[in-house]
């Protein structure tokens, strides 16, 4: 009979826009030899992490082991297929280490809870939960939660309104690692008043400060054994909060439960670099928490650009090149390597694609889309 060694399941968690993927490309440069599997959750319709992570990591990310969850949370509408897929990925004897990216607005409560609800059920269970890391936007906690966080008692945490804050208390209080990203945009002063205001939440986890995800990856990937009692029972605020979605009351996604849902833009026409600009600048909602993905300029038909948007701050960056852009030698290379590229590829942008994910609360949908539209060169 084969026998397993039980896995090590990391969860790394945060809200949107708090830098989860920048974390998990540095974790996979260095992974010291382990043989890392990667779970990757998104609530949209296109998994844009997943793909930034392949993108980031082209040659080695054929080493791991990528299962993309898209279309909902893995703390609720997607817990039972993440849990089977964790126990597939256990089985595999040359996976060391299982390393999952939540979605956004996940709760991680509600997932170490599925792992004890999975432990008891399953006596050989072959994976267990050792570390939730949550990543905090030290930057974004100061300039937009912070005085709301101060203010926070016990009574209103009772009322369980269920509100973006709730949502990044949770987040905070129900973790044993906590990285403070960003710091680098904060005066010395500054980041001392958010790493209190967390600790008013959080007075055990461990807070490590980040800048742009970078972090001993040793410490991450160290086995330890996570302790959901005395996690659960860490914090003198908010106990009702961590089980917002503990029991059936809370099975209807996080999404909803929050107010917050997202929808998908994608068109092949290249977008007007000014244009575009000038929407960001004038037309840009504040009800849009949180943007991603790829898009390309009329003015540069050569660069993918990523594009990223978390409350106040925004940016565009070249990651890579469009393979319709390569010249025929290396695109048949590509092809070769790549046979999924073939599968979408249009007879006149070849690969190029503007594909982007929005997340949002009370946003108008249809007006949004049309002022974008407008952006788009055609003809």
């Amino acid at each position: 009979m084969i026998r397993y060694t039980k896995k090590n399941v990391i969860l790394i968690t945060g809200y949107l826009g708090s830098g989860k993927t920048t974390l998990m490309n540095e974790l996979l440069k260095n992974t010291s030899g382990r043989k890392v599997a990667l779970i990757v959750n998104d609530m949209g319709t296109v998994n844009i992490d997943a793909s930034l992570i392949k993108l980031e990591n082209k040659d080695a990310v054929m080493d791991y082991s990528m299962i993309e969850l898209k279309n909902g949370c893995i703390c609720c509408t997607l817990r039972d297929e993440f849990l089977t897929q964790i126990e597939r990925i256990a089985r595999e004897e040359e996976v060391d280490t299982i390393l999952v990216e939540a979605s956004g607005i996940s709760n991680p409560a509600s997932v170490a809870e599925a792992f004890l609800l999975y432990a008891e059920e399953n006596p050989e269970a072959k994976a267990y939960l050792s570390t939730i890391a949550t990543v905090v936007d030290a930057d974004r906690i100061y300039a937009e939660f912070l005085e709301e966080l101060k203010n926070i008692t016990e009574e209103e945490e009772e009322e369980e309104d269920p509100d973006i804050i709730n949502l990044i208390v949770e987040q905070m209080e129900f973790c044993n690692i906590i990285l403070l990203n960003k710091c680098d945009l904060l005066k010395k002063e500054q980041l001392e008043e958010v790493k209190k205001v967390i600790r008013k939440f959080q007075p055990s986890a461990e807070i490590i400060e980040t800048e742009y995800g970078r972090i001993d990856a040793e410490y991450i990937f160290r086995e330890r054994e996570f302790d959901y009692k005395a996690v659960e029972e860490s914090s003198p605020l908010g106990h009702s909060m961590t089980r917002l979605h503990g029991g059936s009351e809370g099975e209807e996604g996080a999404h909803e439960e929050f107010g917050i849902s997202s929808f998908a833009f994608e068109d092949r026409h290249p977008l007007d670099y000014d244009k575009f600009i000038a929407f960001l600048e004038e037309d840009y909602p504040e009800e849009i928490i949180r943007a991603k993905g790829y898009i390309w300029f009329a003015e540069d038909d050569m660069h993918v650009q990523l594009f990223e948007q978390a409350g106040r701050n925004s940016s565009l960056s070249e990651v890579s090149n469009w393979t319709a852009a390569l010249p025929k030698e290396e695109q048949e290379l590509v092809f070769e390597q790549y046979p999924e590229v073939l599968s979408d590829w249009d007879p006149v942008y070849g690969d190029r694609m503007n594909q982007l994910v929005f997340i949002g609360k009370d946003y108008n949908r249809e007006l949004f889309l049309q002022k974008l539209s407008e952006c788009l060169k055609k003809g």
